[in-house]
């Protein structure tokens, strides 16, 4: 039996007690996310990653390291999308790697104090130089996939936040308001354009009044994107009015030198509404 074979098969047989002992040592009082979690099926899923955990790290004793580290893809994936782990702040998930590569290392001089003489210093240095080594790659590898999943998380949060915040609301069988409030930038410029016309389609509408009186700032793209929303509704049989529009707007577009002399334009809302689209 080779020496990494000893080593493999003594770490295997340790991946249960492993994992109780990292878990029981959790600083909770210091921990947040999925390390403080009450909940029985909560716990007993983390510790499933945990022990899972080691036992695919275990194989880089049999393995290739490239051949070892590709094995982890999976497991890397499915733990960093897990809702409680993106839920968990990088840092507290980083402890506890660093927390595991420790238990790892103590093992390894339990595991040489029971075979004293037979291994020497350049074994056990080999054999911790790999556990740094590929603990290192592994953990830049996680880091990287849970930081693309919050981001995308967080897009998919302000692409509802968006989509909430740009309602139309329905006055009548044939009218309907569109009340605009806040910073518009070309994203959401564009998700007002989709969800606008989405929404009028379906509620049958002939006429929208738009109003902007909660937007505090605009630049070009900004008014170009409302220049299309004019002009898709038109396509669609929907006549618009715009309302509201503040004077540090109205300068800045005489300053871009926007023009929105062919969209119906009053002071407020409620002139708005008793404008006659129809007159247009």
């Amino acid at each position: 039996m080779s020496k990494y074979t000893e080593l493999y098969n003594y770490l295997m047989n340790r991946t249960e007690q492993l994992t109780e002992e990292w878990y029981k040592t959790i600083e909770k009082e210091h921990s947040s996310g999925v390390y403080v979690s009450s909940n029985t099926e909560e716990i007993r899923l983390v510790k499933e990653q945990n022990n899972a955990f080691h036992k695919q790290f275990f194989q880089v004793f049999l393995q290739d390291e490239m051949a070892a580290i590709k094995q982890f893809e999976e497991w890397i994936v499915k733990v960093a999308s897990d809702q409680n782990h993106l839920l968990t702040p990088a840092h507290q998930i980083l402890k506890e790697y660093y927390r595991t590569r420790d238990q790892y290392v103590e093992l390894i001089e339990e595991f040489v104090s029971l075979h004293k003489g037979k291994y020497s210093q350049a074994d056990i240095n080999s054999w911790n130089k790999k556990i740094n080594k590929i603990m290192d790659k592994v953990t830049v590898w996680f880091m990287e996939e849970h930081n693309k999943y919050l981001i995308k998380r967080l897009q998919d949060h302000q692409e509802l936040i968006y989509e909430l915040s740009s309602p139309v609301i329905n006055l009548n069988d044939h009218i309907g308001i569109l009340p605009i409030i806040g910073d518009i930038d070309t994203t959401r410029a564009k998700l007002i354009l989709e969800n606008t016309l989405e929404q009028c389609a379906e509620k049958g509408l002939d006429v929208l009044y738009i109003d902007l009186s909660g937007v505090v700032a605009i630049d070009t793209m900004v008014a170009h994107q409302i220049f299309q929303l004019h002009n898709a509704l038109s396509l669609i049989g929907v006549k618009v009015t715009l309302s509201g529009i503040r004077p540090e707007i109205a300068q800045t577009a005489i300053q871009l030198g926007l023009s929105f002399d062919k969209i119906p334009v009053t002071s407020s809302l409620s002139r708005a509404l008793h404008y006659n689209p129809e007159s247009v």
